[in-house]
């Protein structure tokens, strides 16, 4: 007698639903451990998508030149430390000198402590002391254009005189003058007043769901040193004609390592980068996530996996007599093996989907009461965590199914 494929199946998801209580609890792990890889991947694909997008509307074509490496505001490395500042004069010089470069740009980024004093914006009625400032030449609107909600950007005569000027970010109007308006109005910002001409419109992407641009104040570069004549944190904006950046890269390091004198065989004492280095670099310390969540995962799944096994074994156990009346009537060892088989595969492939489920349900979760730490369930993660506990199933479901088929049918049939 052979037993069809759709026969065997029926009989496996029928033999799990008669126990259901006892396949809940022997597939607790591969529900962890699915949920767990799941779930970090979501979080993780979310949060590389806003970093991309982030680094995209810098321009595609642009070299970022600093004194240090990773993000402006962090405290630099006692090495850095010792790296001599960058000039804002280098900025004409890449400009003159290297014809793959078609704009430059200057940045002077202030620090939220001035004087061990936190730099505040306020106007009347209303204040914030969540907000940035950074002072940009005009040529700044060339090499990152960014879009504006309301108002214009300062020209460059503004910025030669040093005026009093702020284009602010959509959550610093939001702050200081909830009831909009905020173009044509008066801030003042550590002591300073500035005439508010333009408001950003939202910035794309960000870390963690947030973009540190919509909370920034941007002033002309000469008024912020004229404001702030001790800094020296100034940050470089290289945007490279269409098709060149790799040649203008190696180039904008040729002549900082001549300008700045670094001996032949010296690490270059500046930091000079691009967006999809910094996306790569971003990938490297998901990816070590992706590897522990899967290490932690792959606990649960083995837990799973024995539990499993060692069902299947009490199930061929209990069922002795069936499979001996089974071979009686004409059953083969491979039908026996596939049923059991197939019994494994289900109890973990449903373990797989409910997994699914919850990691689905606590990213919609996270993401509701965490707005800035985005989430995007990716189809390769969903394919993957189901076909990982349907392998799970046919590994640890070898040795009971081929035990079931091993039996004698003669002394299964005599089994008590």
């Amino acid at each position: 007698m052979q037993v069809t494929a759709g026969e065997n199946i029926r009989m496996a998801i029928s033999a799990v639903w008669s126990h259901r209580f006892r396949s809940m609890l022997t597939i607790i792990g591969i529900v962890i451990g699915i949920t767990t890889v799941v779930t970090v991947s979501s979080l993780l694909t979310g949060l590389r998508k806003g970093v991309v997008t982030f680094f995209e509307e810098f321009g595609p074509n642009n070299i970022f030149l600093a004194q240090y490496g990773g993000d402006p505001n962090r405290t630099p490395s006692q090495r850095e430390l010792t790296r001599k500042p960058i000039l804002p004069e280098y900025a004409d010089l890449i400009k003159r000198y290297i014809p793959a470069v078609e704009e430059t740009s200057i940045s002077l980024l202030v620090p939220g402590l001035i004087g061990n004093q936190p730099i505040t914006a306020r106007v009347p009625g209303y204040e914030s002391d969540n907000i940035s400032v950074v002072g940009l030449s005009a040529s700044s609107f060339t090499t990152q254009p960014r879009e504006l909600q309301e108002g214009r950007e300062f020209t460059p005569d503004e910025a030669v005189r040093a005026a009093k000027v702020a284009i602010i970010g959509p959550l610093v109007a939001e702050a200081l003058f909830p009831e909009g308006g905020a173009v044509g109005r008066t801030i003042i910002v550590s002591g300073a007043e500035y005439r508010v001409i333009g408001v950003y419109a939202p910035a794309k992407g960000g870390f963690f769901g947030e973009n540190g641009l919509d909370r920034q104040i941007v002033i002309p570069l000469e008024t912020a040193q004229l404001r702030y004549p001790q800094l020296d944190r100034y940050f470089i904006v290289v945007k490279a004609r269409e098709g060149r950046r790799d040649e203008a890269f190696e180039e904008v390091r040729s002549l900082m390592r001549k300008i700045r004198h670094t001996p032949p065989q010296a690490e270059d004492d500046f930091a000079l980068t691009t967006p999809d280095q910094i996306i790569k670099r971003f990938d490297a310390i998901t990816g070590m996530i992706v590897l522990v969540s899967i290490a932690i995962s792959a606990l649960g799944l083995l837990v799973g996996g024995i539990g499993v096994m060692n069902i299947m074994l009490v199930s061929v156990t209990e069922r002795t007599k069936e499979i001996g009346v089974r071979k009686a009537i004409g059953a083969r060892r491979i039908d026996i093996i596939f049923q059991f088989l197939m019994e494994a595969v289900t109890l973990t492939g449903l373990g797989g989907l409910i997994g699914i489920a919850f990691a689905m349900l606590t990213t919609v979760v996270v993401s509701a009461l965490v707005p800035s730490l985005p989430s995007e369930t990716p189809p390769w993660a969903v394919i993957s965590g189901f076909a990982v506990s349907v392998l799970v199933g046919l590994f640890f479901g070898v040795w009971p199914a081929v035990k079931a088929a091993r039996l004698d049918p003669v002394e299964a049939l005599r089994y008590e």
